[in-house]
C-alpha cells in the first residue's frame, strides 16, 4: 500500500517560497491503476518524485509497502560516468535481480549496440531514454510510476515499450500523472485531480475527467 499523509512541498524561488503541494492525502492499494490529472504546473511531477523518493516532502509522510518504480522514462538514478552495462548491473544488485540476465535484457531491449559499453554521458537524449526504459522494465515492480506518457524514441520503440508495459500492468499497479484525460482513461480504473496542491479522488474515471474538464 502507498499512503500520503498531509504532504506539503515548497520551493524557494526568486519571488519567494512557492507552495506546490498543500496537504495531499492518498491511499493506494496494491494492484490499483490510478490516474492523477492536473494542468501543467499543478505539481504532478513533483508529487511523483516525492512518491518515488527522489524528492522529500517539506511536511508530511509517505509510507509505502510496495516495490515502487522510479518515474518511467526519466533519467533518475542513472550514473552518466558509467556505461549502460554498468548501470544495468548496478540496478540488478540494488533490486536483487540476476545480474547477468538483467544486463542481457537491458542490452537487448535498449538497442544501443556498441554504445551499451560506452559511458552514458556520451549518449544522445534519445539513447538515454531508451536505456532508462530498458532499466525500468528489467525489474518486476509492484507499482509503476508513469509521468505523462510512455512514448520515447521512434514509433517502433515506443510501441515496444507500450507492449511490455501492458504485460507488466496486468500483474502490477499503476500510478500515472497526466494532463491528458485520454491517457488516464486508457490505463486507469480510478482517478484523482491535483488542484490547489491537494488531491480529489473519484472512483469513476469518467467522473474525474468530467470534473477536470470543467476546471
Amino acid at each position: 500500500m502507498l499512503e500520503l499523509d498531509n504532504v506539503w512541498k515548497s520551493f524557494e524561488t526568486k519571488q519567494g517560497m512557492k507552495q506546490v503541494l498543500r496537504g495531499a492525502n492518498a491511499r493506494i492499494r496494491r494492484g490499483e491503476h490510478v490516474g492523477i490529472l492536473g494542468r501543467n504546473g499543478a505539481g504532478k511531477s513533483t508529487l511523483l518524485k516525492i512518491i518515488a523518493g527522489v524528492e522529500r516532502p517539506t511536511v508530511g509522510k509517505v509510507r509505502c509497502t510496495m516495490r515502487m518504480s522510479w518515474p518511467l522514462g526519466g533519467s533518475f538514478g542513472i550514473q552518466t560516468s558509467l556505461t549502460g552495462a554498468a548501470n544495468a548491473r548496478f540496478i540488478a544488485r540494488v533490486y536483487g535481480t540476476p545480474v547477468r540476465e538483467t544486463e542481457e535484457f537491458v542490452e537487448d531491449f535498449s538497442e544501443l549496440g556498441h554504445y551499451f559499453r560506452e559511458p552514458v554521458k556520451t549518449y544522445s537524449s534519445g539513447m538515454t531514454s531508451r536505456l532508462m526504459m530498458a532499466l525500468s522494465f528489467s525489474v518486476d515492480f509492484d507499482c509503476y510510476l508513469v509521468d505523462e506518457t510512455l512514448s520515447t524514441g521512434d514509433a517502433r520503440f515506443a510501441d515496444k515499450c507500450r507492449a511490455v508495459f501492458d504485460m507488466r500492468r496486468a500483474n502490477a499497479g499503476i500510478l500515472m500523472v497526466s494532463h491528458n484525460p485520454l491517457h488516464v482513461k486508457k490505463y486507469c480504473n480510478s482517478a484523482a485531480i491535483l488542484r490547489n496542491g491537494m488531491l480529489e479522488f473519484y472512483e469513476d474515471v469518467d467522473e474525474a475527467i468530467t470534473a477536470y474538464q470543467g476546471l
